[in-house]
Parts: C-alpha cells; sequence; structure tokens
C-alpha cells in the first residue's frame, strides 16, 4: 500500500483494529485512547469529533493540538521498519501511533508506554 493511500485512510476506520488488538490483550479502549491523545494532544472532545467526521490519517495529524515533545522517544519496529528511521514526517507519526498500540497489547505499563521519567 502506497504512502499516499495509508494517509487517505480515515482514523475511525482504523482506530476499531487499535481497540481490537488492545482489547484481545486484556487492554481497554480507554487506555488506547489515552495512549493516543499523549500523542497527539486531542481533548476527549476533540478526539471523538475526528472519529464522527472520519477524518483522514492526513487530516488527523494534520490537525493535532500538539504532538507530545517526547514522541521522538518512541523507538522500536513496526512491520519491520524502525520507527525512528522513518523519513516521512507524517509517516512516522502514523508509526508512533501503530507503535504505542503494541507497546499496549504487548502488556506495557503505561508509565513505560507514556515515557514517563523514571
Amino acid at each position: 500500500m502506497t504512502n499516499e493511500r495509508v494517509f487517505a485512510m480515515s482514523f475511525a476506520s482504523v482506530y476499531p483494529h487499535y481497540i481490537t488488538k488492545a482489547e484481545k490483550k486484556g487492554r481497554t479502549k480507554e487506555e488506547v485512547d489515552e495512549v493516543i491523545r499523549w500523542l497527539t494532544g486531542y481533548t476527549k472532545a476533540g478526539f471523538a469529533k475526528q472519529i464522527e467526521k472520519r477524518t483522514s490519517l492526513r487530516d488527523f495529524f494534520d490537525k493535532v493540538p500538539k504532538m507530545n515533545p517526547n514522541a521522538s522517544l518512541i523507538k522500536g519496529l513496526v512491520c519491520g521498519i524502525r520507527v525512528e528511521e522513518i523519513e516521512d514526517p507524517l509517516m512516522q507519526k502514523i508509526r508512533y501511533m501503530d507503535k504505542l498500540i503494541d507497546e499496549l497489547a504487548k502488556g506495557k505499563k503505561m508509565e513505560k508506554i507514556l515515557r514517563s521519567p523514571e
């Protein structure tokens, strides 16, 4: 799938897959929402509005109130690609979100996922 096709996908179509992945591993929708809001700075209402409007992934990230300054601390593989080495800024943000959901599903503690200071 090309980057442009990924960017055009609606966030609302991807979001249920994140929830399913997390819930299969005993995590909750609320935790999924928390990690995505941590990354993007969306309020609960702003986040819900993006889902309701079926915003594309491009627009979802273009409208981000404030990317978390600790997002650059997200490292590791997603789909066999190191997120810290992705050159396209939009794709990197999408993969940061994927990586956070992977960590949640793998049972990492929220403090680690949210890159809280030790």
